[in-house]
This record gives C-alpha cells, structure tokens and sequence, in this order.
C-alpha cells in the first residue's frame, strides 16, 4: 500500500543517485525524496520537509551506513557553508556524477540518446582554483557583525570565514586582515533587514597566471572612511594588491555590484593571461571563475570548431572578447555581440591591448542584432555560443537556425538548457556528434560543456 507522505515524516532510505542540482536521490512510500544531504551507496535517515504530488524534498538526519565514496571534507566549515556540497564526495566519483547528469539531460530533456557523453574534464587543481570571491556582511547583535559567506540554505545569515579553499590561502590572509582594518576602526556594517549602517561586501579578485590581485569594497552612499590608511595597511601586508576599487550601492537588494565606482588605487584593473592573449578585468566584469581551467574549456572548444583562415566567426553573447580574441588569430574576422555595454568597451580595449585588428563588437541583445541586422552575418561561417544558464533565448534560435551557419559550437554552464536547445537544432537539421562535459567547479553541483553542431555530419571534427 502506498504511504501518504507528509510534512515531517521521518524515514530510511538508500541513497541511488545524486540530481542536477546536487540532492542526493532517496524514495519514501513509492514517491523519489530529494535530498540535502547523503551520498550514493549510503543508507540513511531523513525528514521530509516538502511534499509534492510526484516526489517529496527532505534533509537527511543521519548516516546509518556510509557509502563507498565517502571522504571527511578537508574545510572546517563545510557542514554549515553553502558553497561546496560535494566536498566529502571523493573527486573521481563527482566526476562520475557529473557526466551522468549531462547524460540524463539529453536523454529526459532533450529526448537524445544516440550521442556520445566524452570523459568530463576534471580540474587538476581541486582546491583553490577560483579568482573570484565575494564575502558578505551583516550584523549580529549588538555592535556585533559576521564577515564571511552564506550558511547553506540561507541567502540571509552569514558565518564568520576562517578558511576557504576555494580561491587561496592568500585570499584567506586579505579577508582575515580587512575584518581586523574594519573592526580596529569602526566602520559601521549594513544592516540587511534595517537598511542602516555602510560597508556590505568584500570582492576578491586574483589572476592565476600573472599573480596580481584586486579589492572591490562594496558599500552602501558615502565616501570610504580612511581610504589612505587603507591604502597603506594593505600595500604593507599584501604587494601583490595592484588596485582597490569602490562600488557604492544604495539599493535594498543585497548583491555586490555598485551604481557607481571609484578607483582608491592602482589603475582598476588587474590583468590576466589566457592562451596567450591578456585580458583586463575590471571589478564588475564578467570572467571565467577558473582561469586555468578556462583555457582547458576554450582549447576543446577550438577543437570542436577547428578554425581556419577563411572563417567569419560569429561571438555570441561574446562578454569582454574572451573567447573571441583568442580565435582571432586562427579565422579571418570576429563579430561578437553583448547586451552589457561595459563588456563592449572592455571587449574593444582589450581587442587593442593584444593588437588584434579583427574582431568588432556590438551592443545589444542577440535576438535584437540577429533579427534587425542581418547583412551583418552573412558571411558568417561559424558560431559560438555562451549564454547563461537560461540558454539561448527562443528568437535568438531561431533566427541563428534561420542564419544556417555550417558549425555552431554550444558552451553551456546548464546541461538542461543545453539538451532542451539541442533537441531544437537536431530537429533543424544539424547534426550533433559529441559533447564533452568540463569540471570548471569541483566540489560543487556546476557542470559545463561543449558540444557542436553541424550541417553536414561528415565534417564533424574527431574531438578528444
């Protein structure tokens, strides 16, 4: 007889499969339990927390059996962070796991089940990978504040960091001392509820292959307090800070991007070097999180693409160039299109900066620019895409079907998109020989991958 589930029921079950979207996979009374918590293998007890009338969602309670892959996370904080939920998963299983959800998209999504997954790419660097970091405040008592990242599961209480290794130990030492700069000198923290107080965020960016580092200190009005001293105490501390910029955000919204900006030093930039063209990045630009796993990621895209002289390569939603420009020198001309105008100019400086005289950019959603300018593309022979996690916008589909260039080459950051962008292509006629699933986060649920189209399917390049 089938259990009717309810809000509080506590159960046992064996852990089958871990989701999308990182909950592991469990069933009470005939209907599948998502799960926070538990690995495949392990059995465990759990709570449901959800109900729905397919499945239920729950959080697991404790581990009557541990599974086969379980490993003791290395980070002290990795029961309450909401950042790496599979760091007590062993590497090669998340691995495992990864390319089997790319797998299920296409097949339950897509409805595609004729097309080879390749090996996903795993990160040689495991730790300390990221060059991007954002650490939050809020208060916490009286006079009291928490300086650190989000509790998992709560997008409104922060914890006090002491380590995390996800972007270096370097990045460690820098939040340890600007808590100690900010506490020593008392600047007022906002207050998330109240909209009261001032200093909201710390950003921390950092090149991996040139070594250079940037704050960003995100506050609510008003000129930064004691910007000279500062300025001054991290120059002594850390020599690697090249800039320390200022974004001022007076909006309720709690997100570490300011309305406007001002350079406390350096020039605002730092640089960063991938398959040998540099790339100036600015406190609010777009950039992949993972700088050597990038290059990875744009080396198999290359291979799918297998540029030559003679290709006009279409760039969409291009950012600052990234990709572009470092095709650039592999095709006769680039075209990238980006909604962010801010990504533009940064695309055109750095288009400058690596002396490539190829490549234009325009502003402006995709959909708009391929609907109201065609003549702009048609002599156009690849394309590659990268959008968000949301996909390809339908008219952006549609018109890019309706454009036909002979090689698309698809970068997704969301397998379910791309399966559901996928089944519309082969529908059009293209053909889909491979994907090839790349492990830019490990320890966490994000997948991306690569995967390419093309018109005639005995052109389709041998990849990996």
């Amino acid at each position: 007889m089938k259990i009717r589930d309810k809000i509080g029921d506590i159960f046992e079950t064996e852990i089958k499969d871990l989701a999308f979207d990182g909950k592991s996979v469990g069933s009470f009374g005939g209907k599948i339990v998502f799960l926070n918590g538990g690995l495949p293998g392990e059995k465990v007890k759990a709570e449901i927390t959800r109900t729905k009338s397919k499945f239920a969602i729950g959080r697991v309670l404790e581990i009557i059996e541990p599974g086969p892959g379980r490993i003791k996370a290395p980070c002290r904080h990795f029961d309450i962070c909401g950042g790496c939920t599979w760091q007590d998963l062993v590497y090669d299983r998340q691995l495992f796991y990864k390319r089997k959800q790319v797998l299920d998209c296409l097949r339950h999504i897509g409805r595609i089940d004729d097309i080879e997954v390749g090996e996903i790419v795993g990160c040689p660097e495991q730790f300390y990978y990221r060059n991007k970091m954002e650490f939050s405040f809020n208060t916490n008592g009286k006079d009291g504040f928490n300086f650190g990242l989000h509790r998992r599961g709560r997008f409104d209480r922060i914890f006090d960091i002491e380590e995390c290794r996800l972007q270096s130990p370097r990045s460690n030492s820098i939040v340890a001392w600007f808590r100690n700069f900010i506490t020593e000198n008392r600047i007022p923290i906002y207050d998330v509820e109240a909209h009261t107080g001032y200093i909201r965020f710390l950003v921390i960016r950092e090149t991996k292959n040139t070594g250079r580092v940037m704050l960003n200190i995100v506050t609510a009005a008003g000129d930064f307090p004691l910007a000279d001293r500062l300025i001054a105490s991290a120059a002594g501390e850390f020599p690697e800070i090249r800039t320390i910029v200022h974004n001022i955000n007076t909006k309720k919204s709690n997100i570490a991007l300011g309305e406007s900006e001002e350079i406390l030093s350096g020039p605002g930039y730092i640089e960063e070097k991938i398959l040998g063209c540099t790339f100036r990045i600015y406190a609010n630009s777009f950039f992949q999180t993972n700088s050597r796993q990038a290059e990875r990621l744009y080396s198999l895209a290359f291979d799918f693409l297998e540029p030559n002289n003679d290709d006009t390569l279409l760039d969409l939603y291009c950012g600052t160039g990234t990709i572009g420009l470092c095709a650039a020198g592999r095709v006769r001309q680039v075209i990238g299109i980006e909604l962010e105008p801010s990504a533009v100019r940064a695309a055109e400086e750095n288009a400058r900066l690596n002396g490539i005289d190829n490549a234009i950019f325009h502003t402006g959603s995709v959909q708009t620019i391929l609907a109201e300018q065609p003549e702009l593309f048609r002599s156009v022979t690849a394309v590659i895409v990268d959008p968000p996690r949301a996909g390809l916008h339908p008219k952006a589909l549609k018109k890019l079907i309706e454009l036909g260039p002979p090689k698309i080459i698809y970068i997704s950051c969301n397998p379910a998109t791309f399966a559901r962008d996928a089944a519309v292509f082969r529908e059009a006629g293209y053909v889909l020989s491979k994907t090839v699933p790349v492990d830019m986060f490990p320890h966490t649920m994000h997948i991306e991958l690569v995967g390419g189209f093309y018109k005639n399917e005995s052109k389709t390049p041998e990849v990996l």
